[in-house]
């Protein structure tokens, strides 16, 4: 019986790492990432030394697409309903390599969702209906974020960066296109030039596509508008923040939907 851990690069998939050895044994767990290539530098370090300190087999899976690369494929610009680049670079890479490997009763499939977002084990358990799937972090004892980042750091494992510039995760480099108004905004405080890069690659999608598309949306008036990323930030530098949902977070969840 092989458990196999999503590990995303996270401190939930670090600490689902950690129960699942404590419980299994470090030589029946295999640790499964699936890189969308536009992940921060940093995360590669947190993968690296969390592998070594683990001591466990670490399987690398890309599709050699960016998201931006996938949206120009699907001719369609993700967006916080439709992100085929969780499924075309997450999904559909893992779920290969899983089926191929292993038969729905010869492994246990593990997800880093913890106690506080329980209701987000639903898609999972949906869409692996063959296999059996377990959320450790959602099981006593009960770990907050901090506590995992200060047992992380006992261990001598510096958080990864994005965590200390106040991201909520450690994924595609601080960006997201699930993620909200209020994320965007704080990426272009934390990383304007990387922000300055998917303003321009969302332009360019909108050039492409000859349509009036974007990542974002508002509501004025009762109706949902399109928000641009370059409208976002020129609001921001103008200081029209009162107009921007800054508790709108949003967030990633390519293996929850």
């Amino acid at each position: 019986m092989k458990h196999i851990v999503f590990y995303s690069g996270g401190i939930g998939s670090w600490a689902t790492a950690k129960r699942v050895i404590a419980r299994q044994g470090k030589e029946n767990v295999v640790l499964l990432f699936t890189d969308t290539l536009i992940e921060d530098h940093d995360l590669y370090r947190f993968i690296d030394e969390t592998v070594r300190e683990m001591d466990v087999d670490l399987i690398w899976l890309e599709d050699g697409r960016t998201p931006w690369e996938v949206f120009k494929d699907v001719r369609y610009l993700g967006n916080s309903r439709i992100a085929q680049c969780s499924h075309l670079l997450k999904q559909k890479p893992a779920n290969d390599w899983i089926k191929t490997h292993f038969k729905p009763e010869d492994c246990i499939l593990y997800l880093g969702i913890d106690w506080s977002e329980s209701h987000r084990t639903k898609a999972p358990l949906r869409n692996y209906a063959s296999y059996r799937v377990e959320f450790p972090m959602c099981e006593e004892p009960f770990r907050t974020k901090s506590d995992l980042i200060s047992e992380l750091e006992e261990l001598g494992i510096e958080q990864p960066r994005l965590y200390k510039k106040g991201f909520a995760h450690n994924n595609c480099g601080g960006f997201c296109v699930r993620a909200g108004q209020g994320h965007f905004a704080h990426l272009l405080k934390e990383l304007s030039d990387l922000y300055k890069h998917h303003e321009i690659k969302e332009q360019e999608m909108r050039e492409f596509l000859d349509k009036d598309v974007s990542i974002l949306r508002r509501t004025r008036n009762g109706e949902k508008i399109n928000l641009t990323l370059r409208q976002l930030r020129e609001e921001v530098e103008c200081k029209k923040t009162d107009q921007i949902d800054m508790f709108d977070i949003g967030g990633c969840g390519c293996f929850v939907e």
